[in-house]
């Protein structure tokens, strides 16, 4: 398992709160969410290397099977 620092986070209630309601929303625990949150903003602010993503393994992308992007078969009509 990876080795995890601890930090004693101050933080406003009415934040504090939304974001155990948005970590209840997608199942993840509080800490969870809010090391969810840190990682993407600074993934998007381009401070974290991709290579050092550990949550894109823990969170996989929807499979929707090979065929997933071509149009279906139609149905034979009938005579």
């Amino acid at each position: 398992m990876t080795k995890r620092d601890s930090y004693l986070l101050r933080i406003k209630p009415e934040m504090l709160e939304a974001l155990r309601r948005w970590a209840d929303d997608e199942f993840r625990s509080l800490n969870g969410q809010i090391e969810f949150a840190l990682h993407k903003a600074l993934e998007q602010s381009g401070r974290l290397p991709k290579a050092s993503s550990p949550l894109e393994s823990q969170v996989p992308e929807p499979s929707m099977g090979k065929d997933a992007d071509s149009q279906p078969d139609e149905p034979p009509k009938a005579s």
